[in-house]
């Protein structure tokens, strides 16, 4: 986060270092700190898509090596459904069906899942522009908070007025997808008003734009999440990603779920953002399942949609540029 937080942002060729760097020693640490060998591996689970390329060509290559080295199966993981697996880490499987409530930086997405690793996942509604979490950052900008926006509009929020500007909620009129999601409009309205505020001569009140700004994406996201639990009939909402560590998400998803009656499953602070718990979550459930291995001439797929957990190379014709 320190090599991004120079440049307000994620730099491709930075993040691609970090992790080539990164890589090996981190896998030591784990293995250290679960008191096991690489003898103990029995699988190797890699996010190969979406995401940046560069990035993925680093963690998929790894993979492969140590699949190779340790002759153990390599399964190619989705990363969002590793979101949706995080809430699997406590223990305790997924009601099936739930209906899962996507938010991360660059997806907000609204899914019924049956079963996780054999199952497809439908789509109930995505995100049409800019997801709840670059929404977060690119408004943090504007109010002069540092990157990573999410977590210091979090801060900042915590002394500041939600009532005090009254921000839009994007796609909640009638005629608008009732589970779809548009963060783009919202980013604009925090960038209009700090402007005219500064034209008016006074300086931005963070604290009140942050928690208001706060508030209008907590609103639509539950609102809509509360909403398609009940037209599915499903009584279990799970909410998860970078963004489901927001502290206001988090209790305004409570208060809105109890008083419906929807039992609501988040995964702890530490695993909303903990990418390697998830994958590895992934692998272990299909490898359960009986799910296959995948062959090691595995791809990666940056733009990869979410239809299984499963994540095997789609055919060249049909495969996005990265």
């Amino acid at each position: 986060m320190d090599e991004h937080a120079r440049f307000g942002g994620v730099v491709p060729e930075i993040a691609a270092r970090a992790h080539l760097h990164s890589v090996t020693p981190v896998v030591r640490a784990a293995l250290a700190d679960a008191g096991l060998t690489l003898a103990d591996v029995g699988a190797i689970a890699v996010t190969a898509g979406p995401g940046l390329a560069t990035a993925l060509q680093v963690g998929v290559a790894a993979a492969k090596a140590y699949a190779l080295a340790l002759d153990v199966p390599l399964y190619g993981v989705h990363h969002l459904a590793g979101h949706v697996a995080a809430a699997t880490l406590d223990g305790e499987p997924l009601p099936n069906p739930s209906i899962v409530l996507i938010v991360s930086g660059g997806h907000t997405s609204l899914l019924y899942v049956r079963d996780l690793a054999t199952d497809p996942i439908e789509h109930l509604g995505d995100t049409v522009d800019d997801a709840a979490g670059e929404c977060f950052d690119k408004a943090a900008r504007v109010l002069g908070l540092p990157y990573p926006g999410g977590p210091n509009v979090d801060r900042a929020a915590k002394t500041g007025n939600a009532k005090a500007v009254a921000f839009p909620r994007p796609m909640t009129g009638p005629r608008d997808a009732a589970f779809g999601f548009s963060f783009s409009g919202l980013k604009t309205a925090a960038a209009r008003w700090a402007e005219a505020e500064r034209r008016a001569g006074r300086e931005p009140a963070v604290a009140d734009a942050a928690a208001s700004l706060q508030e209008a994406i907590a609103d639509v996201l539950t609102r809509k999440a509360v909403a398609a639990c009940r037209a599915r009939g499903v009584d279990t909402l799970v909410v998860v990603g970078g963004v489901a560590a927001n502290s206001r998400v988090r209790a305004l998803a409570e208060e809105r779920c109890a008083a419906a009656g929807i039992a609501l499953r988040v995964p702890p602070l530490r695993l909303c953002t903990d990418n390697g718990a998830m994958t590895a979550a992934v692998g272990d459930l299909l490898i359960r399942a009986g799910r296959p291995p995948a062959p090691l001439d595995l791809t990666i797929d940056p733009s990869a949609p979410l239809v299984d957990a499963l994540l095997q190379p789609r055919p060249a014709g049909l495969r996005a540029a990265s």
